[in-house]
């Protein structure tokens, strides 16, 4: 128990706003998704944040929070809620979502997908089934209109926390939550530059 609170202690805030958004609703273009798994991002503190070096790609980040900050890689949009105040950089990527309405309209943006409950997982799918692109850069997340983050609908029970998906650089912190036994949650892959790998761990809670 006392690792657990020193973990606490002195994590980023942003790691307490990822587990804040943890089954919060994300409506977006006729589609709404349970969230289910998080990354916390912790702006110029942060080697693996797009915010490490301010640049015109990540201004977004750096601006107001409760805005939604969109990148592409690899053909797929991800999309990010800014956290922090003007200024200081940090965001939460979206990572997975259990979509909960306007299913039939996730169905057509995805597919090739037969199974609904994947039909978010991972940050480029759940992108795709709920429309979102680089029209909606810096969309205000509490306005109804477009993109909106709505209340908490799911308590999540237990959260898990593990290492972040896919980076090179600080790639054991444990900065990834998801809601445990989701099954919309993605698989964790290491990055293969990455150095010794970190140790899962779960804990109980927000």
């Amino acid at each position: 128990m006392e690792s657990l609170v020193l973990a606490m202690v002195t994590e980023p805030s942003v790691c307490a706003d990822a587990r804040g958004l943890l089954g919060r609703i994300l409506t977006s273009h006729g589609v709404s998704a349970v969230i289910t798994e998080v990354e916390a991002y912790d702006g110029p503190r942060d080697p693996a944040s797009h915010a490490y070096t301010r640049t015109p790609r990540s201004e977004t980040m750096y601006g107001p929070a409760m805005r939604l900050y969109v990148y592409r890689i690899h053909g797929h949009h991800c999309a990010n809620i800014v956290t922090s105040p003007e200024g200081e950089g940090s965001a939460v990527l979206i990572r997975a979502g259990r979509i909960v309405d306007g299913l039939h309209v996730a169905r057509q943006r995805r597919q090739t997908m037969a199974e609904d409950e994947f039909l978010g997982r991972g940050p480029g799918n759940l992108a795709k089934s709920l429309g979102i692109t680089m029209v909606d850069l810096r969309t205000d997340l509490t306005e109804p209109d477009g993109v909106y983050l709505g209340e908490r609908v799911h308590e999540p029970v237990r959260i898990a926390a593990g290492p972040r998906v896919g980076i090179r650089l600080a790639a054991d912190e444990l900065w990834r939550f998801w809601i445990d036994g989701e099954p919309s949650v993605s698989a964790y892959r290491r990055h293969p530059k990455a150095p010794t790998r970190s140790r899962l761990r779960s804990t109980s809670g927000k």
